[in-house]
């Protein structure tokens, strides 16, 4: 079984896991509705993509 020798400094320990914070979603505004959106998705308001008609749009988001 694998056992440490030695102790693991706190330093060390925080420099590992200094990549395991969450990250905030990003949004970008649309430029046709002006509303908040994420990128490389679907519009939900009003249903386009890309300047597409992907979905039909709905009126309660």
């Amino acid at each position: 079984m694998a056992v440490p020798k030695k102790k693991v400094s706190k330093s060390r320990r925080d420099k590992r896991r200094s990549h395991h914070a969450l990250s905030t979603p990003a949004y970008v505004e649309d430029q046709e509705s002006g509303e908040l959106r994420r990128p490389h998705h679907v519009d939900l308001k009003t249903g386009k993509y890309r300047g597409r008609q992907i979905l039909e749009p709905k009126s309660e988001y």
